[in-house]
């Protein structure tokens, strides 16, 4: 192959690539005939998996990741959480796939009108006492990349303040991702494996890749 990878196994790139073409597929309203034929390998599918990337999304209902990336059956290993937070158990979960499937890419894809970042910031100009500590977890992982934006002029433009609190904590999850695990240290270091952030837009269905991350290796 000459990429120095092990065979069938796809580069973090070239993986990236697969993503945003089919993010641009689903914004304009296509769908890839390989992908709606998916359904049809179910069979192959039994012998094992192959996932070219992880996605570490949020559980809301409007951001279904294949959907999104317009991808089928075994292409993604898909781990959604509220607020695209991460704890051990996410953090585990990539571990796992990313050493057991050889998967080269980590995505954390954030959205606009993210109910759980709203939820934060709520928390943090209201506190309320009637929150379940099981909602108040997520809620405490996601405060402190929001906490500092509210002593900042965005505090006077919700939308703003809204918009970059979704950068700012899927910025949060990709940085515990990359300095959080040694497992997946050692992976970047001398596999390749690339760890980046996104912003999936609801009001335009495009998802936009945080360039410093994307670059970076």
């Amino acid at each position: 192959m000459g990429s120095g990878l092990p065979d069938g196994v796809i580069s973090a790139a070239d993986a990236l690539e697969r993503l945003r073409e089919g993010n641009r597929r689903f914004a304009a309203g296509l769908r890839s005939m390989e992908v709606l034929a998916t359904h049809t390998r179910r069979a192959d599918l039994l012998a094992g998996q192959r996932p070219f990337a992880i996605v570490l999304g949020c559980s809301d209902s409007r951001v279904p990741a294949e959907i999104v990336f317009d991808q089928g059956l075994g292409d993604l290993f898909v781990i959604r959480v509220a607020g695209n937070v991460v704890a051990p158990s996410q953090v585990g979960s990539v571990e796992f796939a990313a050493t057991r499937y050889d998967t080269r890419l980590v995505v954390v894809l954030g959205h606009s009108q993210c109910g759980a970042i709203a939820a934060t910031l709520e928390e943090l100009s209201q506190p309320s006492a009637t929150r379940s500590r099981n909602l108040r977890s997520i809620v405490n992982r996601i405060r402190p990349s929001v906490e500092t934006l509210l002593a900042t002029e965005l505090r006077h433009d919700p939308a703003a303040l809204a918009r970059q609190a979704v950068r700012a904590n899927v910025h949060a999850s990709v940085d515990h991702l990359r300095h959080g695990s040694e497992v997946l240290e050692d992976l970047a270091a001398g596999s390749g494996l690339r760890i980046v952030g996104a912003e999936y837009s609801l009001e335009t269905g495009l998802v936009e890749f945080h360039d410093d991350e994307a670059a970076a290796h």
